[in-house]
């Protein structure tokens, strides 16, 4: 229990008290509209689907004001600078954005079903009313009109034509109606389209459909301008509904019982999301001043693997290690942008990032930047960013481990580079004394462009005596018999045949048990960060192993596990 709250007790603690604020909103909501007075006549109509229907509306209100706050990256790394004075554990929240986003997105997309479903059974039963299938007081009820003296309850006025077609004559023609389906389309669309296959195989698709969101956003706005649902209003004298519901026919006629009047409610969804809409807007105008600003090529490489190595300049860019930019080439699409993390080092004048052919817009990058001629600059480069990750607090550990998985190496190689500078300029403020490194790879030819850097710092750490400072652990998960062959022939010379460095590779995948192990026996007082970039399915594996291996005596090996997240 103790490590699990080292790990895990802020989250829970926010998860707990988002999902505390859901509950008592839809509560708080249903007895109001279940309870009220003002609602008696309009229950009369619609029964227990009004609170159903009014309920899940207040709760959609709160998560689509927090939706679009975890994908305004630029106001994340503002917060994120600013809790450097407030611990690591406050800001790995932030590195959970997207995780809160997809929550909040699952919880919007439960409560437009059950407000969906309540709206279209008031639907049916507002125009059933309509027809007079009910009692006398739904009939009374539903015919009264708008005139000077009166007030109408029952929003379906239309009754001239086919009776089976006025429910869905009034979804298509009322603002209330139409805008819901348009809201709730789109919703489908931005859902299904987010599906982990979708992102992964047709990111494209997934890229425009989110897009839908500004749809979504505009007919939530104008959505309760319809004002569908009414409530009873004060009038004078007072109508007492307890004494006048049975007396129809004096409505009007004795002064107990005026002619109930009624009103539909202010619409508030537009309080509700009108400030996250101005902070998003500002976003993509930040956005926008960036991608204007000029990007110049300093170096293009064609890496092992199909691997592209872009080193660009612009004025003004400050990045720390791990971070990561969202590109964007016009010639391919106007509106694309991709995360790419940054592999150069702060101390660098240049950044740079390494692009892995996994897709239409990143095969259609590296083909033109093949075709182009030696020396030649590339074509017009957006860039946003940088924005932090998880990997920047890697030098507020004592001890370090590193998990990248195949092209996942990339925030490594902007955090080893930067050690070799540190240790070069001999900087005082660097507090790291251990690096543990695992680098897990399918194809031989992915370790080439990594392992120049792996040398230098090799090199660097015997010369100034320091050989334990970096430990490093290369591992090939897939390989043919020719590779085994090769390695069993070549085993007996000093380097690794696969890579050329001292360090020999391992097949196979680690033991992650016997690596946790010793990493605690060698650090028996200190708190370790253990950061991947990789796979959800390796995530789980080491989240576990921080949790198992970390000892809930403050004195002792404390693991705490962070994950790049885009």
């Amino acid at each position: 229990m103790g490590n699990w709250i080292i790990n895990h007790g802020l989250t829970s603690f926010i998860l707990v008290v988002w999902m505390g604020i859901n509950i008592f909103l839809f509560v708080w909501f249903y007895l109001f509209y279940d309870l009220g007075d003002q609602f008696f006549y309009t229950r009369h109509l619609l029964g227990s689907a009004l609170a159903w229907a009014r309920a899940p509306a207040a709760v959609l209100n709160f998560n689509c004001m927090l939706i679009l706050l975890p994908v305004c990256r630029n106001l994340l790394s503002l917060i994120r600078g600013s809790f450097v004075c407030c611990g690591r554990t406050m800001r790995k929240q932030l590195d959970k954005n997207l995780s809160f986003h997809k929550l909040v997105a699952y919880m919007i997309a439960l409560m437009t079903a059950v407000h969906m479903i309540a709206h279209l059974l008031n639907v049916e039963w507002y125009n059933n009313s309509r027809q007079g299938v009910y009692d006398k007081l739904s009939t009374a009820l539903s015919n009264l009109e708008d005139t000077e003296n009166t007030t109408y309850l029952n929003p379906i006025r239309k009754t001239d034509i086919d009776k089976q077609q006025i429910p869905t004559y009034f979804v298509f023609t009322t603002i209330a109606g139409l805008t819901g389906v348009i809201i709730t389309l789109a919703l489908i669309l931005i859902i299904t389209s987010s599906m982990e296959v979708i992102r992964r195989s047709y990111f494209e698709v997934f890229w425009y459909t989110h897009h839908l969101f500004i749809i979504f956003f505009a007919g939530l706005v104008f959505h309760g301008a319809g004002r569908i649902v009414r409530s009873q209003q004060k009038t004078d004298p007072p109508h007492n509904f307890t004494y006048c519901k049975d007396r129809i026919e004096d409505w009007g006629r004795i002064p107990e019982c005026p002619i109930p009047q009624f009103a539909g409610g202010f619409p508030q969804t537009w309080m509700w999301v009108i400030g996250p809409m101005i902070l998003y807007l500002c976003e993509r105008l930040l956005r926008f001043i960036r991608y204007m600003q000029r990007v110049s090529y300093r170096r293009i490489v064609m890496r092992p693997s199909k691997v592209l190595e872009l080193q660009l300049v612009k004025n003004g860019f400050k990045m720390e290690v791990g971070q990561y930019v969202f590109l964007n080439c016009p010639a391919i699409s106007q509106l694309e942008w991709h995360p790419f993390t940054m592999t150069s080092a702060p101390e660098e004048d240049f950044f740079s990032v390494h692009i892995r052919s996994a897709g239409d817009w990143t095969d259609k990058l590296i083909d033109i930047m093949q075709q182009l001629p030696e020396g030649a600059q590339g074509p017009k480069m957006g860039v946003d960013g940088p924005f932090g990750t998880a990997s920047e607090d890697v030098f507020d550990y004592e001890v370090s481990m590193l998990v990248g998985a195949g092209i996942g190496v990339t925030p490594f190689a902007s955090i080893l580079k930067s050690i070799w500078y540190k240790f070069k300029d001999s900087n005082p403020k660097l507090r790291t004394r251990k690096i543990y490194f695992y680098w897990l790879c399918r194809e031989t030819h992915a370790f080439e462009w990594f392992t120049d850097l792996l040398q230098v710092l090799e090199r660097e750490m015997e010369e100034r005596g320091m050989g334990d400072f970096l430990t490093y652990k290369l591992y090939l998960t897939k390989w043919n018999e020719s590779d085994a062959t090769h390695v069993r022939v070549h085993s007996d010379e000093d380097t690794d045949v696969v890579t050329g460095l001292r360090q020999k590779t391992y097949y196979g995948r680690p033991a992650w048990d016997k690596e946790f192990e010793q990493v605690r026996k060698e650090n028996p007082t200190s708190v370790v960060g253990t950061f991947l970039c990789g796979p959800e399915a390796l995530a789980k594996v080491l989240e576990k192993k921080c949790a198992k291996y970390s000892d809930v005596d403050p004195r002792k090996t404390k693991f705490y596990f962070n994950k790049e997240n885009f």
